[in-house]
């Protein structure tokens, strides 16, 4: 028997996971208790999407278990033992503004509950492979004073500088810098699970990611932009852009390129080894510019505002270099661009015909 185990199984980069390796796993076991909803509203709800992958896939299994939960966790873990080849690590709390405002629920989500999973993981099944979806906020605001230009519709790294070319690599420093306290509790997951491969020999992959985007987004205003911001441009509903003139540069990464990276890892492994995942140079835009392809998209003219207050801890400008990645797996190469992904999450509203 060979099984996966997804966490976060409803949301965007887990219900991409489950999709891509139904075929490939006898059985594919999915945990979400469709928190977001708690966090974020009602319109938050992945609720949709649990019931398409119950219904999609035969050999999916769902369990409504809180990360936090352990005695259900290692219930799951013992029954299956052994079996399990994979695991895909996607539940978190995303936002930087919900950890402000509670940041013991924030840290016990995410850092708690990947130590959960990963002594589970040591004590159950040593020889699976663990993928953590880490972010690029580890590296906190340190981008932020990197040599910037102000262009017309979007900020830029100073030509010629050792980032142009292909965007910040993973020796970027994640020290002496403002990372927001969601950064921060991502920072202890993402060095958790660096330690349960260097330290214990397990295969663990760590996957700082980019804007993680896609159709299956259940974007809101606290986390999820691009699909929020579509949803904006359907309804007409006001959005507002913080900081910055609109002009701060966010690389878009499909869900489908990501969930890719980590099947290529998953084929060879390594042990806590980090790797940024992102659009890159292939996929990037500005909010400004972002705005601009969703009103040719939907043909309307987006309710938009600017505040000049940006959020603490947030970048100016981001770009992931996933030259290591490549390197180490020249096969993997990007499916889709912003344009690409954008149009996908404009069809998606329009076929659910519902933006809950």
């Amino acid at each position: 028997m060979k099984i996966a185990i997804v966490t976060g199984s409803a949301g965007l980069v887990g219900s991409e996971a489950i999709g891509f390796l139904a075929d490939k796993f006898d059985k594919v076991i999915g945990i979400d208790n469709n928190y977001r909803e708690v966090l974020f509203g009602k319109n938050a709800s992945v609720s949709w999407n649990m019931a398409r992958l119950k219904e999609k896939f035969t050999n999916y299994i769902h369990y409504s278990i809180d990360i936090r939960d352990r005695p259900s966790l290692e219930r799951l873990f013992e029954e299956y033992r052994s079996d399990i080849h994979l695991i895909i690590h996607a539940a978190a709390q995303p936002s930087h503004d919900w950890a402000a405002r509670e940041p013991f629920t924030d840290f016990s989500i995410n850092a708690t509950g990947t130590l959960n999973l990963l002594e589970l993981c040591r004590l159950n099944c040593p020889e699976a492979v663990f993928i953590f979806t880490s972010t690029n906020k580890v590296y906190g605001d340190r981008p932020n004073y990197l040599p910037l230009v102000e262009l017309e519709e979007r900020w830029e790294v100073k030509e010629n500088h050792l980032y142009f070319e292909k965007g910040i690599d993973e020796m970027m420093s994640i020290d002496q810098s403002t990372h927001s306290l969601f950064g921060a509790s991502k920072v202890a997951a993402d060095v958790l699970c660096q330690e349960y491969g260097r330290y214990f020999g397990l295969k663990v992959g760590v996957f700082r990611g980019g804007c993680l985007t896609g159709p299956n987004h259940s974007g809101t205003q606290l986390h999820g932009f691009l699909s929020y911001l579509m949803k904006c441009a359907i309804s007409g509903e006001h959005y507002t852009v913080f900081g910055y003139n609109g002009k701060q540069v966010r690389d878009n990464i499909h869900s489908f390129d990501l969930i890719n990276m980590f099947w290529h890892f998953y084929q060879n492994p390594k042990h806590g080894e980090v790797y940024n995942a992102g659009g890159g140079r292939h996929s990037n835009c500005s909010m400004k510019e972002a705005v601009a392809l969703c009103e040719n998209i939907t043909g309307k003219k987006m309710n938009i505002s600017y505040s000049d207050k940006n959020r603490v801890g947030d970048h100016i400008w981001y770009i992931s270099d996933v030259s290591k990645f490549k390197s180490h797996y020249p096969d993997w190469d990007w499916s889709y661009d912003v344009l690409d992904i954008l149009t996908q999450i404009f069809q998606q509203f329009s076929t659910r015909n519902s933006f809950a």
